[in-house]
């Protein structure tokens, strides 16, 4: 009996033939199917159109996202469930195999053709989504989440990436449920596909990521299957375009446009702060970064006018302008109601760093050699890192991904003279830290997010520079790794009527997010398990890690003025679980009793500003911290970093100045090293992966930092710099380090990038070596900027 809905057999957008093929018998025509299938998977990205990025943005972004937040996931899940979950995936999977088979032989036993097509196009689904998952198993080898300490880190030997149960389960329910499209037999079909789904990863066999590419990878066979080979004469659903046309005019708001973040180390804000400071850009915000790209655009078209008037347009600030609106030119586009879909391969880039002689690598106790570098591994020898930057972006959504393979040499462990001075300091059991060597793919960044009304909600892996200053915030920078968050940003300019006439125009953030490589925590609970020797102390890998969550508020009162505030804390842990009650706490609970006591918590104030009469020249700023006090602001041990910038000289336009001093208070009211630590619970301190979350000042240092640079273009530059750290002797011996560093960033082509740098150190901690230490540490990196986009 013929459909009204029969899909019409002919050429589609995809590439597909609906039902151009529908011989369904075992044997030749079997297996010239499966071929066939084969092809169009492998050449579907040829018959892809811009079209197209309404569902491929969105799924490649949210697949990301989560990717960046699979470890985090996996440790979330109990372990009383792992067997029964594993079980009914097991089964249930087992059962739709058996439906599929059990339907194509039913259905040649009784004559019925369509219940023999279901089966048989359910099995060709299945057998072809199969092949293509343990084909990418081979190549992808990511462990288990049971397996390399849950880290999911790809091509160490493994075979969860995609999940084969969840690419099984979808091929045939899809194919089950447009051949009979009842309610309940899609609420059958889909409903035992999601279940497989869902269990695969509380069963810890499958990363949540592994299972939407797998659950993908299914459904995509299963609509293929069924639009190239189902015969429409026998009844059965339609199966149309993934997301239907749209018709008429709509309205575009760039306040409800998604876009993703600039990386931390992008030129362009470098580039954005000398407009800033030369009084082209009012309303920009240096203590909450990283900016959207939209946001960047709009700063770009405040300072358009102003630059557009100026006599003289050989100076430094045109150039500068004309770069950056190359940059965003798209964005400038979306700010006069382009649409807002497209996707991007933005950067590919390759770093070689040798450092001769020994660099020092722990902050939280010495001295880093390399710092605001995202954690990155590096060590005595050849450091490599290569990798890319990528973003796309679908109406109120944006995602972005940052991916690199790292390289870093074999660090031996401090020897046990070390070790017991660095735990006597910490109160913790000395535990040896050398490191293998490292060969790594990691993620920097994989976020997705949703703008509504210029607030943007942001989840994945990020990074965050809460300060005004170059050499890093004292409260959060990029120094360490990035953790997976929650973010919550108004990513523009907030005007409030009657309270913005007075404080000006805002912005605030939330975050909130969960640390990684937190080794000792302080713990009185009877459930904790101390570890031996050490009564209440639970490590060497705390399970669950710590939570973190922190805000920030902004002000202009005036457009040479900004004022903010900002705060963080700790929570969670063995022993403290984490709820609303234990959030709440952090904001009020201060107590020494380690039941109630959430945890390390930090406030921080910052100002920037423009001097009158030399506003086009000097811009003077301040960056002030203090831990378990409201605000630094009065504090008798606040900590301090002051710093001045100029644009450019008197005389000599291209030549910036700027210069940061730190000052870590060394108070007598609390033991020496107290800032970043936690002598209550959080013992392994205000770090992710063992790097500090704030300034690389460390927990007992002074010094200062400065920089001098000279800049041909816009993209052309030198600097030289040095730096300056001394620690307090009485924390872990003290020590003291001195950089001196001269750096080159030029433009060879559109293109192509090139960046260099040489830094000579020489360091004293004689905890660490009794005689002074010098090292040279020389990096070059290519970058390529492809400009491969798509938009509509």
């Amino acid at each position: 009996m013929p459909i009204t809905n029969a899909p019409v057999r002919e050429d589609q957008s995809d590439g597909l033939l609906l039902g151009e093929d529908p011989d369904n018998h075992l044997g030749v025509a079997f297996v010239r199917h499966l071929a066939s299938d084969q092809r169009a998977f492998w050449t579907a990205p040829a018959h892809f159109q811009v079209k197209d990025l309404r569902w491929i943005t969105p799924f490649v972004g949210i697949t990301a996202g989560v990717m960046a937040g699979d470890e985090w996931i996996s440790k979330q899940i109990p372990l009383s469930k792992v067997q029964a979950s594993k079980t009914f995936s097991d089964y249930s999977t087992y059962a739709l195999i058996s439906a599929g088979g059990g339907a194509f032989l039913l259905g040649h036993m009784t004559g019925n053709d369509r219940m023999s097509e279901a089966g048989l196009l359910s099995g060709e689904a299945a057998i072809n989504s199969t092949a293509i998952a343990m084909l990418l198993k081979g190549v992808t080898q990511r462990p288990r989440p049971y397996q390399d300490n849950g880290s999911g880190t790809f091509f160490q030997g493994g075979s969860s990436f995609p999940s084969e149960h969840a690419a099984i389960a979808w091929s045939i329910a899809s194919v089950m449920a447009h051949e009979y499209p009842g309610t309940l037999t899609k609420i059958l079909a889909y409903g035992l596909a999601t279940g497989i789904s869902a269990t695969r990863v509380t069963g810890q066999q499958h990363f949540a990521s592994d299972v939407i590419v797998g659950s993908a990878l299914g459904w995509y066979f299963g609509r293929q299957v069924y639009r190239m080979h189902h015969d429409a004469d026998l009844g059965g659903e339609a199966w149309g375009d993934l997301l239907p046309e749209s018709s008429g005019e709509k309205t575009r708001s760039p306040e409800n446009m998604g876009s993703p973040y600039v990386p931390l180390d992008s030129w362009v804000y470098p580039a954005i702060e000398r407009l800033i400071a030369m009084g082209y850009v009012k309303t920009a915000y240096l203590g909450i970064r990283p900016w959207t790209r939209m946001e960047c655009a709009r700063m770009l078209e405040e300072g358009k006018e102003a630059i557009g008037d100026d006599d003289d347009q050989s100076g430094p600030e045109a150039g500068i302008y004309r770069d950056l609106e190359e940059e965003f030119a798209p964005e400038n586009a979306r700010l006069s109601g382009a649409a807002n879909a497209g996707a991007s391969l933005d950067s590919v880039y390759m770093r070689i760093t040798n450092i001769s002689g020994p660099p020092l690598r722990d902050g939280y106790h010495f001295a880093q050699t390399i710092i605001n570098d995202y954690g990155r591994p590096y060590a005595e020898g050849v450091n490599s890192v290569d990798g890319f930057t990528a973003h796309a972006t679908a109406g109120p959504l944006a995602f972005s991904f940052r991916g690199e393979y790292q390289h870093a040499p074999a660090v031996s462990s401090y020897s046990p003279q070390v070790l017991n001075a660095i735990a006597a300091v910490d109160g913790t059991p000395p535990l040896a830290n050398g490191v293998a060597t490292t060969n790594r793919f990691e993620p920097l960044e994989a976020t997705v997010s949703l703008n509504v009304k210029d607030i943007q909600f942001s989840f994945g892996l990020q990074s965050q520079w809460l300060g005004p200053g170059e050499s890093g915030p004292l409260l959060m920078s990029n120094n360490a790794p990035p953790f997976v968050a929650l973010r919550i940003n108004q990513v523009a300019p907030l005007y409030i009527p009657g309270f913005s006439r007075i404080f000006g125009p805002l912005r605030t953030e939330f975050y909130i997010g969960q640390l990684d490589g937190q080794r000792w925590e302080h713990c009185t609970v009877p459930s904790c398990q101390s570890y031996p020797g050490f009564p209440g102390i639970v490590g060497p890998n705390i399970v669950p890690q710590p939570f973190i969550h922190g805000g920030t508020f902004s002000l202009k009162p005036t457009p040479n003025l900004e004022l903010g505030l900002t705060y963080s804390a700790m929570f969670g842990g063995p022993g403290l679980p984490v709820t609303l009650g234990t959030f709440f706490h952090t904001y009020y609970v201060h107590t020494t009793n380690l039941a109630l006591n959430p945890g390390k918590r930090a406030s921080a104030a910052n100002i920037n500003y423009r001097v009158p009469g030399l506003r086009d020249w000097v811009t003077l700023y301040l960056d002030a911290m203090t831990w378990d006090e409201v605000s630094p602001i009065g504090s008798t041990r606040a900590n301090v970093t002051p710093g001045m910038f100029m644009p450019k000289l008197p005389k000599i336009p291209k030549l910036q100045l700027r210069a940061e001093g730190f000052n870590i208070s060394r108070t007598r009211e609390f033991p020496i090293g107290w800032v970043y630590f936690n002598g209550d619970r959080y013992l392994s301190g205000y770090t992710n992966d063992g790097e500090l979350l704030g300034s690389w000042i460390g927990r007992a240092g002074r010094g200062g930092q400065g920089w001098l640079t000279y800049s041909f273009s816009p993209r052309d530059s030198f600097q030289l710099g040095y730096r300056l750290q001394t620690v307090a002797p009485n924390f872990v011996g003290g020590g003291r380090l001195v950089d001196y560093a001269g750096r080159g960033d030029f433009l060879l082509a559109r293109e192509l990038s090139i960046s260099g740098l040489l830094q000579y150190e020489q360091w004293k901690f004689p905890v660490l070596s009794a005689t002074r230490q010098s090292n040279l540490t020389a990096s070059i990196q290519l970058t390529f900027y492809p400009h491969w986009h798509t938009a509509r």
